[in-house]
């Protein structure tokens, strides 16, 4: 088939085929709907760019540190700190850390951030560390044992910023290690592991990784107290619970031990978790002097925790875009959660009623929703759950492909990575359902072996963006034309 730029308009006495003309139009379509939904998708990422967000937040006046969000406002006067020092983790962090430089500059005595391998940005005052992610490597140790030893070296004249973004909870990590509980670094992976395999929650993930760390869970916190803490937190959890952020690392666990184990017994991993991690998480529950901190430790007497980015700020700033490419727009909810293919039909239910004059919203018609789904593995092929959701749109698609004339459907991770992959989503559409059946793409196999990215590799549907240095959870972009 053409590129579209090869098509020349026709002459009056070259009219084609019914057929031609209307293949030509969905195949244009198709191509302006995926090229919008991209446009939509940068415009949500640029609004949350981590650099940008610090230096509209963090400011110097009249030598206080000043944090203004649309919902708070700090002020810490720098001449009570004789050292400022810097520390963190995710995978927005290092953008962060470069703003944080920006703005005080020689201020800062020391640091140390832990990002995801090639999550990097050039800085002068602050140490990286590259650590892995989903997987916590013997990096992410390093690092953790690095940020440690700084925070414990602070005193009361010392002010210590935390960084923090998601994936913080595989790249900082520290084993619980404390009187007969000594966990290692393979007992951490092997539960991440059996975790992010049983469709729990990253919620509920965190609360046992809490539970499981000497540095989570408020821990971070305990070890620079008494200095004071000022965590500037950018949100990859939905609902921006705090304490579920890279686990809480400033922040105090409202999570008990008893809450940890609930979540094994309930997706029956007890017999399969570590001996030394289930061993530990059932001392938690029988000893609280074994758990994390809690809000009424004193330790959080002087820690400000600071939200600068979420996933709701993203879906606005996509609205704003569509409206402006002269969509009809709807932001559903920034909280969506559940199994990806479940979610898939939610998505294109709205599709099919749209395409058959639902009022809901006029075409052509842009819906907008984020939060973050899960996914059930059961196979043993390569992706994630933004590129499971689009082969899972696209089932449903096959099922009635009349049902989704003009409408095209992008899922995307906002960092840049779905999953253990280079791609941040996928693409669905009836003319991408069409390329993969020509490709002997079968969409029940890939699902069935959990193998999206190869089936959207395949259909040339996947979505790339390579590393964004920012991470709000996932965005949904559904757009249906007139």
């Amino acid at each position: 088939m053409l590129a579209a730029n090869a098509v020349k308009p026709l002459g009056q006495h070259m009219i084609p085929p019914y057929s031609c003309v209307l293949q030509f139009y969905c195949y244009n379509t198709t191509i302006m709907n995926q090229t919008h939904a991209e446009t939509i998708a940068r415009a949500a990422l640029d609004r949350v760019d981590p650099e940008q967000m610090i230096e509209q937040a963090l400011s110097i006046e009249n030598n206080h540190l000043v944090v203004s969000t649309e919902n708070e406002r700090h002020e810490l006067d720098l001449a009570g700190f004789r050292r400022i020092v810097v520390l963190g983790a995710g995978k927005a962090t290092a953008k962060m850390a470069r703003a944080v430089e920006q703005v005080l500059g020689n201020r800062i005595s020391e640091g140390v951030i832990s990002v995801k391998y090639g999550h990097t940005a050039p800085l002068s005052k602050i140490g990286t560390i590259e650590a892995g992610h989903p997987l916590p490597d013997e990096n992410s140790i390093r690092a953790a044992q690095e940020q440690v030893r700084i925070a414990s070296e602070a005193d009361e004249a010392t002010l210590c910023i935390v960084l923090i973004s998601g994936g913080g909870s595989a790249l900082l990590t520290l084993p619980y290690s404390e009187g007969e509980h000594n966990l290692t670094l393979s007992d951490m992976q092997e539960t991440t592991t059996l975790l992010l395999s049983s469709g729990a929650t990253i919620q509920e993930i965190n609360t046992i990784r809490k539970h499981i760390s000497a540095i989570k869970g408020g821990r971070l916190a305990a070890h620079a107290a008494p200095a004071t803490v000022l965590s500037l937190i950018l949100s990859d959890v939905v609902g921006d619970n705090l304490e579920s952020i890279a686990s809480g690392l400033t922040v105090p666990d409202p999570d008990s031990g008893a809450d940890a184990w609930d979540v094994v017994l309930r997706y029956q991993l007890q017999d399969r978790i570590p001996s030394k991690v289930a061993g530990l998480l059932q001392a938690c529950k029988d000893n609280p002097k074994l758990d994390t901190p809690k809000p009424t430790d004193p330790t959080f007497n002087y820690v400000h925790n600071v939200l600068i980015g979420t996933n709701a700020q993203a879906l606005e700033a996509a609205r704003v875009k569509a409206e402006e490419l002269g969509y009809n727009t709807l932001v559903l909810s920034s909280q969506i959660t559940g199994e990806a293919r479940e979610i898939a039909k939610f998505y294109s239910a709205i599709a099919v009623d749209l395409v058959a004059g639902a009022k809901a919203c006029a075409l052509p018609a842009c819906v907008l929703a984020g939060g973050e789904t899960t996914v059930t593995i059961r196979g043993t092929g390569k992706g994630g759950r933004n590129q499971e959701m689009a082969v899972a749109f696209l089932a449903e698609i096959a099922r009635r492909p009349q049902a989704y004339d003009g409408v095209t459907f992008l899922s995307a991770a906002t960092d840049g990575n779905d999953g253990p992959t280079d791609a941040a989503g996928g693409f669905a559409s009836s003319e991408i359902l069409a390329t993969a059946r020509s490709a002997s793409l079968s969409v029940q196999d890939a699902l069935a072996a959990n193998n999206s990215y190869e089936f959207l590799d395949g259909a040339g549907a996947l979505y790339k963006t390579g590393p964004t240095n920012t991470n709000v959870c996932d965005l949904q972009i559904l757009l249906v034309e007139a």
